[in-house]
């Protein structure tokens, strides 16, 4: 009787967050908001979280969740699209000196005006790698409250402005709108997912960032370039996916009181709007070398959730190799980055001290 108990108590906030979610993914279609699949989610989930709601989701949903969209991902990839990277190592070059602008102008404006040490700000100036960050928060004995509202503020952020800037931008060709090819076989499916599943497991076991995602991908561009299994993931299987990747970004905000959001928010939404310039700025600057549109290089360049973005760029249609190695390639160069500075900063901080 206790075992069922415990199931039930761990099932309530998953159920209670998925309701949440295909609520405000079917609220956002009805009104036409930009990729609403991913976006309704994540307005309404943040909302109840916020309101005290208790929701969350489990690992195995949110690892299925990656994989079927890491599919949908790879299955726009064809071997025209590969055959255009040879320009892309110029648009790699320009992501790492934004990143740095960003790190620059974020860390500076949070310890001048909003009054963080120099290593929280740098730290929650980073733009992604949320767990790599708070575990380097903690071990630095940092502010983690404050660096996860800023972060978490930046991913919710750039989830629900990156589609309302594609329509500004004038795109008009979400997937919805377009036609589609035929659904993939079942077997092949299945297939696809078994691969996806055991290539995850290996990245995971290497502690490559969003490795379940990644594999997806991986084995999604395998069957299709080879032509093994060619075909769309279904709608059926994909959209479930989308409104999952949606809930789980809104489950960042349960549990956080007021007094500590709104102390965070204006450190937030600032830290957000230079990220959302300096990756504007880089677009502008990569679109005269690759012709591809404007908004698309954005999402390649907008410094949201690795996985929220990459599937960001599959729904609008951007080209999906050209997103997801810049994402990847993002979180790579935070990746060997962030540490060397976080310790630098600690050495600053620790001689300003001993100077005091």
């Amino acid at each position: 009787m206790e075992r069922v108990t415990t199931k039930s108590n761990a099932a309530g906030p998953a159920i209670i967050a998925l309701g949440i979610g295909v609520c405000g993914a079917f609220f956002a279609y009805w009104i036409s908001f930009p990729a609403p699949w991913l976006t309704g989610p994540a307005a309404f989930v943040t909302i109840a979280g916020l309101l005290g709601v208790n929701v969350g989701l489990p690992e195995h949903l949110r690892d299925a969740a990656f994989i079927v969209i890491g599919m949908s991902i790879g299955s726009g990839v064809t071997p025209e699209t590969v055959a255009s990277a040879a320009k892309w190592p110029l648009a790699l070059f320009i992501l790492a000196i934004v990143l740095i602008a960003i790190m620059a102008a974020s860390t500076w404006i949070l310890v001048r005006i909003f009054r963080f040490s120099l290593s929280d700000a740098m730290l929650a100036a980073t733009p992604g790698h949320l767990s790599f960050v708070l575990s380097l928060g903690f071990e630095a004995k940092g502010d983690l409250a404050r660096i996860s509202i800023v972060q978490s503020v930046r991913v919710l952020a750039l989830t629900l402005l990156v589609p309302l800037l594609y329509v500004a931008f004038g795109g008009s060709d979400l997937p919805e709108q377009q036609p589609r090819g035929a659904d993939m076989a079942l077997g092949f499916l299945l297939l696809t997912g078994a691969l996806g599943l055991v290539f995850g497991i290996g990245l995971k076991r290497l502690q490559i960032p969003a490795a379940l995602l990644l594999s997806g991908v991986g084995a999604s561009v395998f069957m299709h370039v080879t032509d093994i299994a060619p075909g769309a993931i279904p709608e059926w299987l994909s959209i479930p996916a989308f409104i999952l990747m949606g809930t789980l970004i809104g489950t960042r905000f349960r549990g956080r009181s007021s007094p500590e959001l709104r102390s965070g928010l204006a450190a937030a939404l600032t830290v957000t709007a230079i990220a959302a310039l300096f990756a504007g700025i880089g677009a502008l600057l990569v679109q005269q070398f690759i012709d591809m549109p404007l908004i698309h290089i954005l999402v390649a360049f907008a410094p949201g959730g690795l996985e929220a973005m990459i599937a960001m760029g599959f729904i609008l249609n951007a080209n999906p190799a050209f997103v997801a190695v810049h994402h990847v390639a993002r979180l790579t160069f935070l990746t060997l980055l962030v540490p060397t500075l976080l310790a630098r900063l600690q050495k600053l901080e620790g001689d300003q001290r001993h100077g005091a």
